[in-house]
């Protein structure tokens, strides 16, 4: 029976999580760092994901986002919007589809100057068959996908 009430309380909980509105920059539930910590000015300047350290932090929409070093820090301050991942860093492909995803920060993309991040690679890949199509769509299903 305490078996049964338990589970009965977690998923409640569970459900009710999921009844309010998502955040409109990803974190994960019990994180506040945006891109799971990796530097999003390196994606441009570098071309590739890199880890930032908890010392070049800065909070921006209420999350904490992470740089590799105070150069990139200091670009991000100048021009977020320039550096910030489309969709608040949700997975772009999931957007696409008019839902919400986690996504890996070492499977993104820059198109047009904006920086997108996918679920994982294989959505990735699906993801740069029609990537043109998709960021119509995500664009047209973004913030509504939040609530």
């Amino acid at each position: 029976m305490r078996y049964i009430i338990k589970l009965l309380v977690i998923s409640s909980l569970i459900f009710s999580f999921n009844s309010f509105a998502k955040d409109p920059i990803y974190t994960g539930y019990f994180s506040s760092k945006a891109v799971s910590g990796y530097d999003t000015v390196a994606y441009f300047t570098q071309s590739k994901a890199v880890k930032g350290l908890k010392k070049f932090n800065y909070e921006y929409q209420g999350e904490d986002w992470y740089f590799s070093n105070n150069q990139h820090l200091a670009l991000f301050k100048q021009d977020p919007e320039k550096y910030a991942p489309q969709y608040g860093g949700y997975c772009a492909f999931a957007v696409a589809k008019n839902d919400t995803a986690s996504s890996d920060p070492e499977q993104w993309t820059i198109e047009n100057g904006k920086l997108y991040l996918n679920y994982n690679a294989d959505i990735k890949q699906q993801w740069l068959a029609d990537k043109a199509n998709f960021i119509i769509k995500a664009d047209q299903n973004w913030p509504h996908v939040l609530n």
